[in-house]
């Protein structure tokens, strides 16, 4: 039997590293202590159950997850610092920046990594791809600001001196300390990119996050543990209908058992329903998107979830003039501008990401007689935002029975 306190300084430790996969001394310092103290418990679990690898040392953690989410999947992607989604051009940059600073000295400057990108931006092998990149532009160079912000996040470079705004305005250089050790431990995957063979982008994508084929009953069980273990780590919610045929009927025959070791190693509360199963957090930690939220973005979303629990699909238009509504009648607890020709558009897209990154919602082009549209359908677990009617209670009922307000609600069988 763990002792209690031991068994809590696990559970943070383990939470802190799903939270932030990459801990750093600088910046997390007292996660980082947790994990170095009890390593051989937290790396035995992860590699028992998920298949992932965990290394630590006096600079950093690691937690190597292998193929967590599909290739495909853009629901979660890198963000800059005001929060918007990372462009298949940053993340182009992003590698060209990595591949740079693993050449670069212990420092470097702003305007010698831009030299260095410019330099691998313009080999002829991705040049072909049709990717160019010149940083003559203010919105080239904020791209390879916004890299450099996450870097500085991760905590791969040390901000010395300077300040990225004087370089995207006026030119000016900034100073960094590069990490090593920190560069060293980013790239996750089976096995290393200098064996892949493959020439097409996702046969090497495939390659590098290839496990070994299972050959025995007991190793495709184990298998079939690990990844389910891994999807219920990582996704809001595991639908059966998504599983294969091995992984549902497994996953329906010891889901007590994986979700109580999940549970009992992290703290997260299982929810069992018909449709799959979602692993709670009673904390609201382990999300980069939250639900319900606070401001005008919240507010739309939660309201949008509401509307959508009980349709089983609706047009992007039908949802655009719900939005347009909802901003007429809550102008005066909004943001400005809200009421504004085309204001619906961003906020229905915003409450719309959230709602399908949180696998309540998917977004389907539909062709019918009129012509091709886009069309929204709920997922099961959207029935959680669903409201009752309110009850009146009679006067003179017992003091403890009270007018019972809307809540959100849900069958047995339904999230």
């Amino acid at each position: 039997m763990i002792p209690a306190e031991e068994q809590a300084q696990r559970q943070a430790a383990i939470r802190a590293l799903l939270a932030k996969p990459l801990l750093v001394a600088a910046d997390d310092a007292e996660p980082l202590m947790l994990v170095r103290r009890h390593l051989p418990a937290l790396s035995g679990w992860l590699r028992r159950e998920t298949g992932w690898r965990l290394t630590a040392d006096a600079e950093t953690a690691r937690l190597f997850k292998t193929a967590p989410l599909a290739s495909g999947d853009a629901t979660h992607p890198a963000r800059g610092h005001n929060k918007e989604p990372f462009s298949r051009r940053r993340y182009v940059t992003l590698c060209l920046a990595l591949s740079a600073l693993a050449r670069a000295d212990a420092q470097t400057t702003l305007g010698s990594l831009a030299d260095d990108v410019l330099t691998a931006a313009a080999e002829p092998g991705l040049a072909a791809t049709g990717f160019m990149l010149t940083l003559d532009t203010r919105s080239d160079r904020a791209d390879l600001v916004a890299v450099v912000r996450l870097l500085l996040t991760w905590g791969v470079l040390t901000r010395v001196a300077g300040d990225e705004d004087a370089y995207l305005s006026a030119g000016a250089d900034v100073l960094y300390d590069v990490r090593r050790p920190v560069l060293g431990a980013l790239l996750t995957g089976s096995r290393g990119p200098s064996t892949i063979t493959a020439r097409a982008f996702e046969a090497r994508l495939a390659e590098l996050t290839a496990e070994p084929v299972a050959e025995t009953d007991e190793l495709r069980n184990q298998a079939l543990r690990r990844t389910l273990t891994r999807r219920l780590l990582d996704e809001p919610v595991v639908y059966y209908d998504e599983l294969t045929e091995d992984e549902r009927a497994y996953l329906v025959a010891q889901r007590h058992n994986i979700t109580g070791r999940i549970s009992e190693a992290t703290g997260l509360l299982p929810e069992l329903r018909a449709e799959g199963i979602a692993m709670v957090d009673p904390d609201d930690e382990l999300t980069d998107v939250r639900m319900p939220e606070q401001r005008t973005d919240g507010h739309v979303t939660l309201l949008l979830a509401e509307y959508l629990a009980g349709r089983a699909r609706a047009p992007r238009g039908e949802l655009l003039a719900f939005v347009r509504r909802a901003a007429q009648a809550h102008a005066g607890y909004w943001r400005k501008g809200v009421t504004d020709p085309g204001a619906e558009t961003e906020l229905l897209d915003i409450a719309l990401e959230k709602l399908t990154g949180l696998r309540l919602v998917d977004i389907d082009i539909e062709v019918t007689r009129d012509g091709t549209g886009t069309v929204i359908r709920g997922r099961p677990a959207i029935a959680r935002f669903a409201l009752a009617e309110p009850t009146i209670r009679e006067p003179g009922s017992s003091p403890g029975r009270q007018i019972r307000k809307a809540t959100a609600h849900a069958a047995s069988t339904i999230f």
